[in-house]
């Protein structure tokens, strides 16, 4: 175990102005804290602090995260305090230690909605001071270093959660080499066979490639050292975990290979990076469609280096990534590599976050946590930002843009703004014009075209590939669909009070909200739309007084009543309803549009409705309004639920003619071609055919049942007077069930 004396030696070495007195203190407070408490390994429980510190001097972190390590488990598994911490360390190292203690007690491997949560609190617990994320990094890395001696049961789902929550955030937050060895680690215990597997077959490739690997190393310096350049060359080995996860993502064998071995070379500056390239790219042959620059564009993770594969000595594939010394400080480091000690300074706060891409993603991230309307929707948000490689896309105005390999125009159109995306109509990639359900690749620039009257289709959300697209996305809907159904709740609100002869004030209603348990207008207009609140017992929290329908045995009692519908504009059309007991006057009468109209509507599954028919509708708790046409035999159904039939009628824009849904039943001759020739009586009197369905067939004629959509009655009628005219049909009908 790590002596007292071999931790502040350990600090010193990068920053000569530690606190020595403070190291100390922390160290003995922590021993004699956890006493004789063992691990399951049977050393002594504060070797597993000891160790977390000695991992984050690794990683040249400032005093107050070395004692935070030291004190991490104090308040969880000893009688310290938080109140005794900041009483001896201050309040910075306390607000950390208690952080910690949060987190630990998450568990982030179980039922999808406790993870879920469990992973909000985890983010919010290091939203304030990255440091917190540091330091459970560095315990979790120890803890799977040792995790031989926890019992068999827990293995596998500290390795699960492992690798589904901590790897990745080391790897957002730039630390790579911490990323891989969790990675490594976890893989170790859930695939085991697979591992060894892994691990004997670099074994056999390293004894019989050591002299060729040796080769191309002396190579790589010797051609740089006569051009000038000052360079490193250091060769590296890709990690199991890493090489079985690109076998499953292409699909190969272990010799197909080709990258398994790869050279970094690291320099003084940026522009030896490009001299080094240059060197390179003019000795050997380059591998196309294998170079990237990542100094130009970084990755969100502030990672920067340029990768290249070329065709090396003994014509091997050698991938190479070169980067400065201080790139490379940041690729090891990552975000702890902010707060790397610079000519003996001591390290704050502010230098965690500074010029920090990976904090300000970890900040956008803490951002969509109360945008999410379920903890479900949050984790597959942070586990798609957590997982996703990157493309790079600029706008028109050379801003970059990263987004997840596959990415579309839409997505990115949320990458710039959320209003852009939900007014996206259209998408330029490269100055033409293009689907907005287009993939992108590096380098394309993309503009957005929008719309103000635009409101984001639901269908969108199995396109976009980004969480941030994806939550938005269903935001809108929400909204969309609660305006629609607030809309509808309204206009059924204010023809109930007019049925009862009661005045609708909207002044008075807000006064009586706490009668319907609602707080707000919308959401009480929102309910009734849905069914879920009456507009009965809207009026009776105006109208305490008002003694409300007639009991159900007398309205199933009371003769059938009448009601408008409106065939064309200016034109009215009576009829009888079951249980509306009073003529209802045209302008009470809920207009129907359509299907994209501002009202949550539908049509008769099996028949539709088309202007020019007598129409009634059916509210459905939850799904709106149904359009029956009024001689639907399906209306039977509801003649024992009065309060769902509503007043409806058609409300066409004549300007903007749009189709709408029936059902019409074809018998036709059993003969080649005449199938043909009903599709083109149809399309040529400009119907649209939308489902076939063979219903029943016989050696002389077949039955079908087509889903048509016409403007009106009319339209629809033309069309079936047409296909009678058809030798090879044989009947025709319009279907109402």
């Amino acid at each position: 175990m790590m002596r007292q004396y071999e931790l502040v030696e350990r600090v010193r070495r990068y920053n000569p102005n530690t606190d020595e007195a403070l190291l100390d203190r922390a160290y003995v407070y922590a021993m004699r804290a956890h006493g004789t408490q063992t691990r399951a390994s049977g050393d002594p429980y504060f070797s597993h602090p000891l160790e977390v510190a000695a991992i984050l001097t690794d990683l040249k972190l400032d005093d107050a995260t070395i004692v935070a390590a030291l004190l991490h488990d104090t308040i969880e598994d000893t009688d310290a305090t938080r109140e005794e911490i900041e009483t001896r360390f201050g309040k910075q190292i306390a607000a950390l230690v208690e952080g910690l203690t949060k987190i630990k007690k998450l568990d982030l491997v179980s039922r999808q909605a406790k993870q879920a949560e469990n992973l909000r609190k985890l983010l919010l617990a290091i939203a304030d001071d990255v440091r917190v994320l540091l330091v459970k990094l560095a315990d979790r890395l120890h803890n799977m270093r040792t995790l031989k001696w926890v019992p068999e049961e827990k293995r596998s789902r500290v390795a699960q959660e492992t690798l589904d929550i901590y790897a990745p955030l080391a790897g957002r937050m730039g630390m790579q080499d911490m990323r891989e060895e969790l990675e490594d680690l976890s893989f170790r215990q859930l695939s085991t066979e697979a591992y060894n597997s892994i691990l004997a077959r670099l074994q056999a490739l390293k004894d019989s490639s050591g002299k060729v690997l040796s080769a191309i190393e002396r190579e790589l310096a010797e051609a740089l050292a006569q051009k000038g350049v000052t360079a490193q060359v250091k060769g590296r080995e890709k990690r199991p975990y890493s090489i079985w996860r690109k076998m499953e993502q292409k699909s190969v064998a272990f010799e197909q290979l080709s990258d398994i071995y790869g050279f970094r070379i690291i320099v003084e500056d940026t522009a030896q990076c490009y001299a080094a390239l240059g060197v390179v790219h003019t000795k050997w042959p380059v591998v196309p469609g294998r170079f990237k620059d990542y100094i130009s564009t970084p990755k969100q993770n502030d990672y920067r280096s340029i990768h290249t594969t070329v065709v090396g000595p003994g014509r091997q594939r050698v991938e190479l990534q070169i980067r400065s010394r201080k790139m490379h400080e940041i690729a090891e480091y990552g975000i702890a590599a902010h707060a790397i000690y610079k000519d003996g300074a001591s390290a704050t706060e502010d230098l965690l976050t500074r010029d920090s891409s990976a904090y300000a993603w970890l900040r956008r991230t803490i951002e969509l946590l109360a945008e999410g309307s379920s903890p479900e929707e949050f984790l597959e948000h942070t586990k798609l930002e957590l997982f996703h490689d990157q493309v790079f896309c600029f706008t028109p105005k050379g801003r970059l843009i990263a987004l997840p390999r596959r990415a579309t125009p839409i997505d990115f159109a949320y990458a710039v703004h959320t209003d852009v995306g939900n007014m996206a109509i259209g998408a330029k990639i490269n100055g033409k014009v293009s689907p907005l359900v287009s993939e992108l690749h590096n380098g394309d620039e993309v503009e957005i075209i929008t719309s103000p009257a635009q409101t984001p289709p639901a269908a969108w959300e199995s396109i976009v590939v980004t969480g941030k697209a994806r939550a938005a996305i269903r935001r809108a809907t929400r909204v969309a669909v609660r305006a629609q159904y607030a809309a509808l709740g309204r206009k059924i609100a204010e023809r109930a009070f007019a049925r009862a002869g009661k005045p609708f004030s909207e002044e008075k209603l807000a006064g009586a909200l706490n009668r319907l348990a609602r707080a707000s207008l919308e959401d009480v207009y929102a309910g009734v739309g849905r069914g879920e609140i009456r507009p009965d017992d809207v009026i009776k929290a105006l109208h305490p007084e008002w003694s409300g329908a007639r009991p159900p045995e007398e309205r199933a009692a009371a003769p059938r009543g009448e009601g408008w519908f409106e065939l064309k504009r200016g034109q009215s059309l009576k009829f009888k309803i079951p249980g509306i007991e009073a003529e209802a006057d045209p302008a009470t009468a809920i207009p129907i549009r359509g299907l994209n109209g501002e009202l949550p509507v539908r049509f008769a599954p099996n028949g539709g409705a088309v202007p020019g028919d007598r129409i009634v509708g059916i509210l459905s708790p939850g799904e709106g309004i149904t359009v029956y046409p009024i001689q639907s035999p399906a209306l039977q159904d509801f003649e024992e639920e009065p309060e769902r039939w509503l007043d409806v009628r058609w409300d066409i824009d004549e300007e903007s003619p749009q189709r709408f849904p029936a059902q019409i039943v074809v018998t036709a001759t059993n003969e080649p071609g005449s199938l043909a020739q009903i599709a083109q009586v149809i399309g040529e009197r400009d119907g649209n055919i939308a489902n076939l369905r063979m219903s029943s067939r016989s050696a002389d004629f077949t039955r079908m049942v087509i889903d048509v959509e016409v403007y009106d009655l009319r339209h629809l009628n033309g069309i079936l007077a047409d296909l009678r005219a058809r030798p090879v049909v044989s009947s025709v009908e319009r279907l109402n069930a």
